[in-house]
């Protein structure tokens, strides 16, 4: 199958290409970017050269609804609402790596995200790709609006206590942190080295893009407005993910308890690896996998379930689980292109 890759020189498509080098069922096309066309990838990125001998090009929808079946947006905010609505009427399907499409709410999206919400007609098409949760419907959808990165590690780590009536839904706290390669290829004084060497700060407290995401998520698994107390920071690290979720238990579960009913909820998604008791997970374990670690201790002194969700920002949290996504739209193994063991050390 022929697919194409739009916003062709940040982090999220060059995972693309990594990934979709080797799938056995797909080659990519295009590559598109406004800013680079007529450049040959290899002189944006040149670890690709010798391997991906292409010149990236100019969007023009027509052209590419003839050449391609799947586009995969890698785009800023903003960006995909504009151009999907006439892609899928043209029968091509979109994953959209962005948020255009993760939020049903205009209001919310005009909030976080500064414009307006896509076209109502396309908002209510789209399938929000969490395969945990929504396999079913990524199977049917022409537009996929693939999962932000901490809206993906906060709500595996909380789903099976929020599904079996385990916790206290109305207090969730989340500390989360990320790697700089979440802040996107672009310069910014916020990433720049020596303000983030041996540094470590939160940030976008109360106004982070993901917080509507994950309260819609956890809203729509609670059948009841949800509230999350979510506060980001960034680390000098190049990838990862670290969401550390606290929550009231609503008895005495014991760590083993607790960590049995997660092995059993996610026994059938192999992506999602629940630790042994006294086990917890750390970055590094899942770095360049596309799999997301859970650790589970259950503090009985307090009354608090406390949960440890490590992902790789740029794979689970992005563009690996973007082909899982694919996979599922197309009928494939799951796993097809993804499975391989996380890079260590």
């Amino acid at each position: 199958m022929d697919v194409a890759i739009i916003g062709g020189t940040g982090y999220g498509a060059v995972e693309l290409l990594r990934f979709l080098h080797n799938h056995p069922h797909v080659e990519v096309k295009k590559v598109i970017s406004h800013s680079n066309s007529g450049t040959d990838l290899a002189e944006v990125y040149p670890h690709v050269v010798d391997i991906i001998d292409m010149e990236m090009a100019e969007l023009d929808v027509d052209t590419l609804a003839e050449e391609v079946e799947l586009v995969f947006f890698a785009t800023p905010s903003n960006v995909s609402k504009n151009v999907i609505p006439a892609l899928v009427d043209k029968g091509v399907r979109c994953i959209d790596l962005s948020g255009d499409f993760r939020l049903r709410d205009g209001e919310k999206y005009q909030a976080y995200y500064g414009e307006e919400i896509a076209p109502r007609e396309y908002i209510e098409k789209a399938v929000y790709g969490l395969p945990e949760i929504n396999k079913q419907a990524i199977k049917q959808t022409s537009i996929l609006a693939n999962p932000g990165c901490y809206p993906t590690a906060t709500t595996l780590g909380l789903m099976p206590a929020f599904d079996k009536d385990l916790v206290d839904r109305s207090s969730v706290i989340i500390d989360a942190k990320t790697g700089v390669s979440g802040a996107g290829r672009s310069l910014s004084l916020n990433v720049h080295f020596s303000e983030m060497n041996e540094n470590f700060k939160a940030y976008n407290i109360g106004v982070h893009k993901h917080i509507p995401e994950i309260e819609q998520i956890l809203t729509d698994r609670a059948n009841k407005d949800i509230q999350v107390i979510f506060t980001p920071h960034i680390v000098p690290m190049t990838r990862g993910i670290m969401s550390t979720i606290y929550v009231d238990m609503k008895d005495n579960y014991s760590t083993k308890q607790l960590i049995d009913t997660y092995q059993t909820y996610y026994q059938d998604h192999p992506f999602v690896r629940v630790r042994k008791e006294g086990v917890l997970p750390s970055t590094r374990e899942v770095y360049g996998s596309n799999y997301c670690d859970i650790g589970l201790y259950a503090d009985e002194r307090t009354g608090k379930l406390i949960i440890v969700s490590v992902i790789d920002n740029l794979v689970k949290g992005a563009s690996g689980q973007a082909i899982q996504n694919m996979n599922i739209m197309y009928g494939w193994e799951e796993k097809t292109g993804l499975d391989q063991l996380p890079i260590y050390p």
